[in-house]
């Protein structure tokens, strides 16, 4: 009875560790990616007689919010990787409880459910201002001065980007997590 209880103790232990790394390496690549694009999008010089944009300021704000718990999660996906060496460990004091464990993995649930509504509120806003940018940036048969703040630029179609990264960053947790909290309620 012990015999099979290791071994199945040491399989949990093995997919914590593989499913930790797995998701805490991609949602670290994704979520570099997508601050880098939104820190640039934040310090890039804007037209000069460009008028503030509130809805995009909105969704930069929602977005980077969705940045901060997905930090939070990349973080979890570590604790992951701890708690499969934990498990592995020969000392069963040294091994998390059931209990600790399931909190800790439907943490992980929790905070990237959060991270994608915020990041998807922020992608929504975005959108919707780059939809009002382009129907309000040119008038069919009408020839008039062009304003740069109704014009897409690419940074535009960055942030989206970035927003896109985001949320495949917590979907990548998500699905982790999901995983663990089916292996290890079974």
């Amino acid at each position: 009875m012990t015999e099979k209880y290791d071994s199945q103790l040491r399989a949990i232990a093995q997919l914590f560790r593989r499913i930790g790394w797995i998701t805490f390496w991609a949602q670290l690549v994704l979520g570099v990616v997508s601050g880098g694009i939104l820190l640039f999008a934040s310090i890039s010089p804007r037209p000069a007689n460009a008028s503030p944009n509130t809805g995009a300021g909105l969704g930069v704000f929602f977005a980077i919010s969705g940045l901060v718990a997905l930090g939070v999660g990349i973080f979890i996906s570590f604790r992951y990787v701890q708690i499969g060496r934990r498990l592995d460990s020969p000392n069963s004091n040294n091994r998390p409880r059931k209990l600790e464990t399931v909190q800790v993995v439907r943490l992980g649930l929790i905070v990237h459910l959060v991270g994608i509504l915020l990041t998807l509120v922020g992608a929504q806003a975005i959108v919707g201002v780059l939809l009002t940018k382009a129907l309000t940036s040119t008038q069919p048969g009408v020839i008039t001065q062009l304003d740069p703040s109704r014009v897409i630029q690419p940074l535009d179609i960055f942030v989206v980007q970035a927003n896109t990264n985001t949320v495949s960053a917590h979907f990548a947790g998500l699905i982790g997590s999901i995983w663990l909290l089916n292996r290890i309620t079974k």
